[in-house]
């Protein structure tokens, strides 16, 4: 009876893993991908951050939200990757594309010009910014996840956002004006 106990509760980890972290994976790489700008290295770093996250899977109960601990590990290992490797980010032009283009074929070329503008001011915002408009602008995340993925507060955590937002708001209209 007790055998079935163990094997049950070793069960049910495997089935939280597949069902609560797995699917985090296209979510870690990209954010991997953004910080590493390599996509070997990027699909490094989702390795580890699983292997970790599973490593972990005692303390489970204890984590608030396995999620934003995910990112968070994700994030600290691709900036490992880099600080080992001795080099900063690329520009994102400078990388494959992550997603397939756009297929509308009319797309302006002042259009494409602005979205290269705005990746060129992203690449200049410090790494913490950049990381927060990824998670908030293009993830979706909530003030708190990132808050708990960054070890930061909810405060700090749109303030940060703001600068950089108005980073590029600024940065665009100036190239506007121009």
């Amino acid at each position: 009876m007790q055998t079935s106990i163990v094997y049950h509760s070793r069960e049910m980890e495997n089935i939280s893993f597949r069902t609560t972290v797995l699917p985090l994976s296209d979510r870690l790489f990209r954010l991997a991908l953004r910080i590493t700008m390599n996509r070997a290295e990027a699909e490094d770093v989702v390795q580890d951050t699983l292997l970790r996250v599973w490593e972990q899977r005692s303390q489970w109960e204890q984590i608030n939200s396995l999620e934003a601990f995910a990112i968070a590990t994700c994030r600290n290992r691709a900036l490992d990757v880099l600080k080992r490797a001795g080099r900063n980010t690329k520009s994102l032009d400078e990388v494959d594309d992550v997603h397939s283009p756009m297929p509308n074929v009319q797309s302006s070329m002042e259009a494409r010009e602005q979205i290269s503008l705005v990746r060129q001011l992203m690449d200049g915002l410090p790494e913490v910014q950049r990381t927060i408009m990824l998670l908030r602008d293009i993830e979706g995340k909530t003030y708190q996840e990132i808050a708990q993925a960054l070890g930061i507060s909810e405060t700090q955590v749109k303030v940060y956002l703001h600068r950089a937002r108005t980073k590029i708001k600024e940065g665009v209209k100036v190239k506007m004006e121009s």
